[in-house]
């Protein structure tokens, strides 16, 4: 059960920080239509469709890794204050009401909405450039794929919780500034002279 906990983990990690390298390539592609629109007068056709594809494929291929680190919004004003196996109780439930057939139907009515993408060969509509859209639809099912993976590894890590009284995290991977900058002054706080 934990090694598909963390491989689910690392294949949620690996997907979610190779499609982090959009946010470069949304910067660099708005910042050139902000210069040709502004300095040159001449503005592209196709920064708009390109720009909502990338943050649409960065949100979606995203999903993953930020609900193996706990990320998602969560109303947990009560949630917090329960014990371990309560919360994992709860989750265990939850998941199987709200979870599963969410992300399945998201597969299968992604499956039909890429299927018929790619046989029309589907373009932007928003846009005369006529960007195509078709590989976008596709990441619907690949981001739902990803979900159910790490949805079934999070299942796994509540029943680990119920059976052993703690929760299993994730390996940890990026720190907040916020963490870090904290850390830095409780260390400095406990050695005042280094």
């Amino acid at each position: 059960m934990l090694a598909f906990i963390r491989f689910a983990d690392a294949l949620s990690a690996g997907f979610g920080k190779a499609f982090a390298w959009l946010i470069i390539l949304m910067t660099f592609g708005t910042s050139y239509e902000v210069f040709v629109r502004y300095a040159m007068n001449s503005p592209t056709p196709w920064a708009y469709d390109i720009s909502y594809i990338m943050y649409g494929t960065l949100f979606m291929m995203g999903g993953a890794y930020t609900l193996s680190r706990g990320g998602h919004v969560r109303g947990d004003f009560l949630y917090r204050l329960w014990s371990p196996r309560g919360q994992a109780s709860i989750d265990l439930v939850l998941y199987f009401i709200f979870f599963f057939p969410g992300v399945i139907a998201l597969i299968i009515a992604g499956w039909k909405y890429a299927e018929r993408a790619w046989r029309y060969g589907e373009v932007s509509v928003f846009s005369p450039a006529g960007v195509p859209v078709y590989q976008f639809k596709a990441v619907i099912v690949a981001a739902g794929v990803l979900l159910l993976i790490q949805g079934i590894a999070e299942v796994c890590r509540a029943i680990k919780c119920i059976r052993d009284g703690y929760w299993t995290t994730a390996e940890e991977d990026v720190q907040e500034t916020e963490d870090s900058l904290m850390n830095e002054a409780a260390k400095a706080e406990k050695d005042p002279h280094p």
